[in-house]
């Protein structure tokens, strides 16, 4: 199986994808900031998958990175509490984004828990 059948994969790169597209009409003066900080954070999520499963091999590796891609979950999560506060994005938006963070969480924290699932020998 490929990475790209994960289903941790597809739903946080459809995530990075969706926080892509709303952050095109963030301000200009936080190019810099939120919107270069949510996207970084945003993509790190799939990219962190990408690599656990490659090390996969190795049991710590692979909780390892996973562990990586949930903090960046959680890192985009704060980005959009301030494109909320900053009235960037509305509640309802900033609800459904969030939603779809929280199950990216779950799923990423099934495979830490569960390693020889995918793979990993323990």
């Amino acid at each position: 199986m490929d990475f790209k059948e994960l289903l941790a994969y597809k739903k946080s790169f459809e995530l990075a994808m969706e926080i892509f597209e709303i952050s095109k009409f963030f301000p200009q003066e936080e190019k810099y900031s939120l919107t270069d900080q949510i996207r970084r954070s945003s993509r790190s999520v799939s990219a962190n998958i990408a690599e656990s499963y490659r090390k996969r091999r190795y049991t710590n590796h692979f909780i390892s990175k996973l562990t990586d891609s949930d903090a960046e979950n959680s890192e985009t999560n704060v980005w959009l509490e301030f494109a909320l506060k900053c009235e960037y994005i509305n509640q309802e938006k900033f609800e459904s984004l969030n939603t779809k963070s929280f199950e990216i969480g779950k799923l990423i924290n099934y495979m830490i828990n569960n390693p020889s699932k995918f793979g990993c020998s323990v």
